[in-house]
């Protein structure tokens, strides 16, 4: 169904699964970039539902089977993430989806590579790279990573790492490709309105999808919507 690879980023190995071996050669991939403490393999769902559909689905640094370095953690080294995977499974050009933090990775890497990005999908947040607050990461690590069993999701060496090094970016640029931005309608949801002012200025070919039952968290109860959109989207594209 898929194979588990690792390729090294500078001094680190970063994890990532490949369907290469059951997929259809006349639709371009799929690319994943999981959430802030997501992992590849908390996204095998989509590449069965989108089979026989390529999906190459990273791991970034800090997160499930990759490495986790000491340093390295603002935008640019989670961009050379994408771009060490994308390079090691031999992708010219493919759709790229992200969610959540994920999706400030895959916007940056976007705005380097746009001609080897067919299409865009965005899962509830704002065009830009946050800057998290001083206090962010021991909130983090022991009201949510301890308590729900999530530190081998990301390793609390990331999440420090996350706040001293990131910086607040305003991802600016035009996109010519095809753009689905998702978000949720209740209340957690990381889109504001001003925030799809921000994308309608920034893409061509502009498509947004609203689910009323989710906030945030896209993969609760309106997650097969949330995949069957995602599916349409590419679908009519290639």
């Amino acid at each position: 169904m898929y194979i588990s690879k690792h390729v090294t980023n500078g001094e680190i190995a970063i994890h990532y699964l490949d369907s290469v071996n059951n997929c259809d050669y006349a639709k371009s991939t799929l690319v994943v970039c999981p959430g802030l403490s997501e992992t590849a393999d908390e996204y095998i769902d989509l590449l069965e539902a989108v089979q026989p559909r390529r999906s190459v689905i990273l791991s970034f640094r800090g997160r499930g089977e990759s490495e986790t370095p000491s340093f390295g953690y603002n935008l640019g080294e989670h961009v050379s993430d994408i771009e060490a995977v994308v390079q090691d499974a031999g992708l010219s050009h493919f759709h790229l989806f992200s969610y959540s933090r994920g999706v400030s990775y895959a916007l940056g890497y976007a705005l380097k590579h746009k001609s080897k990005v067919k299409s865009i999908m965005v899962g509830d947040y704002p065009p830009e790279h946050r800057a998290m607050d001083e206090e962010w990461p021991e909130d983090y690590i022991h009201n949510y990573l301890i308590p729900f069993n999530r530190t081998k999701q990301i390793r609390p060496e990331a999440v420090r790492g996350i706040q001293m090094e990131s910086r607040q970016i305003e991802l600016k640029g035009n996109f010519d490709m095809p753009v689905l931005v998702a978000r949720g309608l209740l209340e957690g949801s990381l889109v504001a309105d001003s925030d799809l002012e921000r994308y309608k200025s920034m893409c061509l070919k502009l498509t947004v999808k609203e689910y009323a039952a989710s906030g945030h968290a896209l993969k609760g109860q309106d997650k097969v919507t949330f995949y069957n959109d995602i599916i349409a989207f590419i679908d009519s594209i290639d």
